[in-house]
C-alpha cells in the first residue's frame, strides 16, 4: 500500500480591484515615489473596496483553491484563517469564511501570528488531517491592513497593501507532501511590530484614536536586524534536518516584506539558485496573505515543477518564524504538494 502524508493539493489567490501607485502613497508620507521603489521595490499595492472586509477577500480567495482541488466543499473538515486584522474582535473571521463558501461540516478557528500567520496555520493544518486522514483542512491567509496604516507614517504606509491566498491541505502520495517545518517565536522583540490600542489592555478610546494608537507602528530597521539574525540559520537548520541541501531547493517562497529586504535574505540564506517568486513589486507587503498569493502565483504560472522541493518562510511580528519544507506534485486534480 502506497504510503501518504499531509500535503498541499490546490492554491488560491484574490486581490482587490483598487490599485494604489507610489505617487498616491508618497506625499502623506513625506517621500518621493522614486524614494519609496528605491528602499522597497514596490511599485503599487491593492486597496479593500469600502465594503470589502478581511473574510471577503479570505472567501475569495479559498473558492479559487477549492474550485482548483476538485473537492467538494462538504469534505471540508476544518477552516483555519491566519490573520491580524479580523473583520472583529469577535466571532472569529474564519466563521465569516465558512458561512460565505458554504463549508457548514468544517471546525474553524483563527491564527494570529501576523506575517508568519500562514505558515503556521498550515503546519496545524498538516498535523489535523495527518490525524483524521479522511479531511481535508483549507488554510487562508488574508490581511486588510490599509485599514490601520497611518498615511504620514512612511515606515508603514509605503509598505502594505490588501490580500487573500489559500491553500486546501489533504493526503498525497509519498514522497510527496509536506516534508519538515519549523515554528518558533520571540516574545522578548513583541515591541518591533504592534497594534497598541483596541484590546484589554488599552481599550478603544477618544484618547487612543486621538494618539494614532489603533494604528499599525514598526521598527523597520529592528525587523531587519531580527529577520537577517535569525532567517538564515533556521532556513539551514530546517533543509540541513530533512537530509537536503540548501543548493536542492528548486523554489524559495518567502514573505514579500520588502524587495530590498528579500534581495539581501536570499543572498545571506544562500538561496540564490533557487527560483523565487516576487509578488511584492505589484502587491506590497499583504502581510499573512503575502506567502500563500506568491505561492499561488509560482504555481500558476509555472515557476513549480512536479517534484520541486519548495522552501516556504514567514516572519514577522510577535517576533516570529514559522518555516516549511514540502515536495510539490503536480498530480490529477489539482493535487500538488
Amino acid at each position: 500500500m502506497t504510503r501518504r502524508t499531509a500535503g498541499i493539493l490546490s492554491t488560491g489567490s484574490y486581490v482587490p480591484k483598487e490599485e494604489v501607485g507610489n505617487e498616491r502613497v508618497a506625499g502623506p508620507a513625506g517621500v518621493t515615489p522614486e524614494w519609496i521603489l528605491g528602499k522597497t521595490r514596490i511599485s503599487f499595492r491593492r486597496n479593500a473596496a469600502p465594503d470589502e472586509a478581511t473574510s471577503d477577500l479570505a472567501a475569495r480567495a479559498a473558492l479559487s483553491a477549492i474550485e482548483g482541488s476538485g473537492v467538494g466543499v462538504d469534505r471540508i473538515g476544518y477552516v483555519i484563517v491566519a490573520t491580524s486584522t479580523g473583520d472583529h474582535p469577535q466571532p472569529p473571521t474564519s466563521y465569516l469564511v465558512q458561512d460565505a463558501i458554504g463549508a457548514y461540516g468544517a471546525a474553524c478557528f483563527d491564527v494570529n501570528v501576523v506575517c508568519s500567520g500562514f505558515v503556521y496555520a498550515l503546519d496545524l493544518a498538516r498535523a489535523l488531517v495527518t490525524l483524521r486522514p479522511d479531511t481535508y483542512a483549507l488554510v487562508v491567509g488574508a490581511d486588510v491592513y490599509s485599514r490601520i496604516l497611518d498615511a504620514t507614517d512612511r515606515r508603514t504606509a509605503v509598505l502594505f497593501g490588501d490580500g487573500a491566498g489559500a491553500a486546501l491541505v489533504g493526503m498525497v502520495p509519498e514522497p510527496y507532501g509536506i516534508i519538515a517545518s519549523d515554528l518558533s517565536s520571540r516574545g522578548e522583540a513583541s515591541g518591533l511590530i504592534s497594534v497598541r490600542a483596541g484590546g484589554s489592555r488599552l481599550p478603544a478610546s477618544h484618547e487612543t484614536v486621538a494618539a494614532g494608537d489603533h494604528y499599525f507602528r514598526m521598527d523597520g530597521r529592528g525587523v531587519r536586524n531580527f529577520v537577517m539574525e535569525n532567517v538564515p540559520p533556521a532556513l539551514e537548520d530546517l533543509v540541513h534536518g530533512a537530509g537536503h541541501r540548501l543548493d536542492d531547493i528548486d523554489v524559495f517562497v518567502p514573505h514579500q516584506a520588502n524587495g530590498v529586504l528579500l534581495d539581501e535574505l536570499t543572498r545571506r540564506s544562500g538561496l540564490t539558485g533557487a527560483r523565487s517568486p516576487s509578488t511584492v513589486e505589484r502587491y506590497g507587503n499583504m502581510g499573512s496573505a503575502s506567502v500563500p498569493v506568491a505561492l499561488d502565483d509560482a504555481a500558476r504560472s509555472g515557476m513549480i515543477a512536479d517534484g520541486d522541493l519548495v522552501l516556504l518562510a514567514g516572519f514577522g511580528g510577535g517576533m516570529s518564524m514559522g518555516l516549511s519544507l514540502l515536495r510539490w506534485s503536480a498530480g490529477t486534480s489539482g493535487e500538488r504538494a
